[in-house]
């Protein structure tokens, strides 16, 4: 079996954008009101429900933004009491979204978002090394769709996402004196997702949407081993090749928004992620032998044990007159894994966000712009399969900027 199985947790490598490692981020407006969904008043909800697209006010819609996220984790060990804490770049997630009326009843729209992906970096020499130096993700989601009104209240949209994306994985073999690095930029994968849109009345939005897993497949993965010269030998040399198959998660979501008057609406929503696809790693060369199988010496397999969580969203936005709007949210996402199953190339918590923004509109433009500060739960940790234990605690916040044009 010449291929390796590696699931999100080994590529996301972030902690706090939701629960697991999905990266919540497709909207500057939607972050401000806690990522919830039942927006419909310009292309960015597209990423979060096609059937949106029909009710968004306006022939032609155009929406991107970005946003910068800084992420420290703290490790310690409970026995020393000596203190690690990651270097990690600022993360700089993206999207973009177009919405195009084709006629009264048939809207046709397109996303670009990168909704998984960040970088974690621990010192080289830190105490958990060998199981992880550094890990990076990149992925990109392309989604076409089409909306079509059911009823005047009502629509159905479906979308085809097509991804690429990158893995970059380094880690030390102490026992050899050296690395370890796996890594593929030519990953794809290919999924769908569909949702319905209600508007039943000029109060009320109602959106039910579900996102199917992404197997992303590496053909052309590589693995090279930086060993000392009397050693490479034993390390074909020093690199070797691999598959690999990255399955992304499934999501459910459900959201509601009520105006309350016409000045002021309240928003929710409720999310379920299938984390249980992740039940363990399995790494398996072509040539070196690297691994913990007896019958194969060419796999190395771990359990990882992830369990499904879900995220539960309240957002509120009031319009203080026709150009200027406050917005503010709470969430709590899970973590997908148990103390016992920690991981410091996934680390993860559960966690308690609180977001803010405010939005301007000039005629047909929007300016939105977003903040938000998570509150992770530390963690105290024993994994008797990596033989690492100790303490794990996470600072996180993140801001956007996004920009939105309606033409009527």
């Amino acid at each position: 079996m010449r291929k390796i199985f590696v699931t999100m947790a080994l590529a996301a490598g972030v902690v706090a954008y939701a629960g697991g490692f999905r990266v919540s981020l497709q909207g500057v407006k939607q972050l401000a009101m806690a990522h919830t969904s039942a927006h419909a008043e310009d292309a960015s909800v597209a990423f979060y429900n096609p059937a949106g697209i029909s009710f968004i006010p306006a022939k032609l819609s155009v929406a991107a933004g970005g946003f910068g996220v800084s992420n420290k984790i703290t490790y310690q060990n409970t026995s020393t009491l000596q203190q690690t804490e990651t270097d990690n770049p600022l993360g700089t997630p993206i999207y973009a979204a177009i919405a195009y009326k084709v006629m009264d009843n048939v809207s046709v729209g397109f996303s670009f978002s990168t909704p998984f992906g960040s970088t974690i970096e621990w010192p080289s020499a830190w105490e958990g090394k060998e199981i992880v130096q550094k890990l990076e993700l990149k992925s990109y989601f392309f989604q076409p769709m089409i909306s079509v009104k059911l009823a005047p209240w009502a629509s159905f949209g479906a979308s085809y996402i097509y991804a690429k994306g990158k893995v970059d994985w380094t880690k030390a073999l102490t026992q050899y004196g050296g690395q370890l690095n796996l890594l593929d930029d030519t990953a794809s994968g290919h999924g769908f997702g569909f949702g319905f849109y209600f508007q039943p009345n000029n109060n009320l939005d109602v959106s039910v949407a579900y996102r199917s897993p992404v197997d992303m497949k590496a053909k052309e993965g590589k693995a090279t081993f930086t060993v000392p010269s009397s050693l490479l030998s034993n390390f074909n040399g020093g690199s070797d090749n691999f598959k690999a198959t990255l399955p992304l998660v499934d999501e459910y979501t459900v959201g509601v928004t009520y105006k309350v008057t016409p000045k002021w609406l309240i928003s929710a929503d409720y999310n379920y992620h299938g984390w249980e696809r992740y039940s363990k790693l399995t790494l398996d060369f072509s040539t070196v032998a690297a691994g913990n199988q007896p019958n194969d010496p060419t796999i190395s397999v771990s359990p990882k044990n992830f369990k499904s969580t879900s995220s539960v969203r309240i957002g509120t936005q009031y319009a203080f007159n026709e150009m200027i709007a406050g917005r503010l949210g709470w969430y709590y996402d899970q973590s997908p894994y148990a103390d016992k199953d920690f991981i410091p190339e996934t680390p993860s918590f559960d966690n308690y966000v609180i977001t803010g923004g405010v939005g301007f509109k000039f005629n047909k433009l929007g300016v939105d712009l977003s903040g938000a500060y998570a509150m992770p739960e530390s963690r105290t940790f024993n994994n008797p399969n990596l033989n690492f234990a100790g303490q794990a605690k996470a600072d996180v916040f993140y801001f956007g900027l996004g920009l939105s044009y309606n033409a009527f």
